[in-house]
């Protein structure tokens, strides 16, 4: 991408991500806990770390696969049978789809997991949580996207499209930002949403292993991850292993992945946190 485009993305969605900012500071969802400041500058140094790695691994891989199927004409969306005024809608749905795969599979697959889990071990969540990814999660990544782009074929301008609506749903889905439970509760029959969200970034296990769609919530609808009915009131964010203050610091977050694995979900005190309450519907959005 050229650099004149760079910074003009880069100036949209960072408007984006200060409106949210702003916005969430007078509208919050859940109480906060920990001081800004300190998750800030956390959540902003891994952010400068992931824009060195995304340029150095992720975006090449991208481009070059979108070279190579763009000349070859491999992929599902361009098979001959599929009309060509389908497949941009095709390649965008199969895009949504695979990532709510590869999400899924960093929940499951012990080394993804690793690294996957620091961004989880942010003890608060808002906007600049979507800038908290591991380096070495994206360097994954960029394996990821090969075999994603690979298999799907995407167009360049499809592509392109996907990678800007992601970003904007990254940011707003991580927001702190309450929504009018009304509103919410129409938008997230199609999309994920902040509530949504904050239950997978939950402490009890088996909230955080719900609810992994990036885009469309009719993902986890069809796979039968869908789990909506916890108020936010209730959430803890975080991971219950790794809930201290230095656990938090960049520099051991940095690190995590590399050093021998806690029990995730154990707490100090030895209790692994659970829900309990009456059997209700799922997939009712609670406040």
């Amino acid at each position: 991408m050229p650099m004149q485009e760079t910074l003009i993305t880069g100036a949209v969605f960072g408007g984006l991500a200060l409106l949210l900012f702003l916005s969430e500071r007078f509208i919050p969802l859940r109480r906060v806990k920990r001081p800004l400041l300190g998750r800030l500058t956390v959540n902003l140094s891994f952010a400068a770390v992931a824009f060195v790695t995304v340029s150095l691994t992720v975006r090449p891989a991208a481009e070059a696969m979108l070279g190579w199927t763009g000349d070859s004409g491999f992929g599902l969306a361009q098979l001959a049978a599929i009309p060509p005024a389908v497949r941009p809608l095709l390649a965008f749905l199969l895009m949504d789809l695979t990532f709510y795969w590869w999400h899924r599979a960093n929940h499951r697959i012990p080394l993804l997991w690793r690294f996957h889990n620091v961004h989880h071990l942010d003890p608060d969540m808002d906007v600049s949580t979507a800038f908290r990814f591991h380096f070495g999660e994206l360097a994954f990544s960029s394996a990821f996207r090969v075999a994603q782009i690979g298999l799907i074929g995407p167009s360049l301008g499809s592509y392109l499209l996907y990678e800007a609506v992601f970003q904007a749903g990254t940011l707003f889905q991580h927001s702190n930002l309450r929504l009018p439970i009304g509103s919410e509760r129409l938008l997230v029959r199609l999309l994920v949403t902040p509530r949504m969200h904050g239950i997978h970034h939950s402490q009890v296990p088996g909230e955080t292993n719900s609810n992994y769609a990036t885009l469309f919530s009719f993902w986890d609808r069809l796979h039968r991850s869908l789990r909506l009915n916890i108020p936010q009131s209730e959430i803890d964010i975080g991971i219950p292993g790794y809930a201290g203050d230095r656990d938090n610091s960049l520099g051991n977050a940095l690190l995590a992945p590399f050093r021998t694995q806690r029990d995730y979900w154990r707490r100090a005190d030895g209790i692994v946190p659970v829900r309990t309450g009456p059997a209700e519907d799922k997939s009712s959005l609670a406040p």
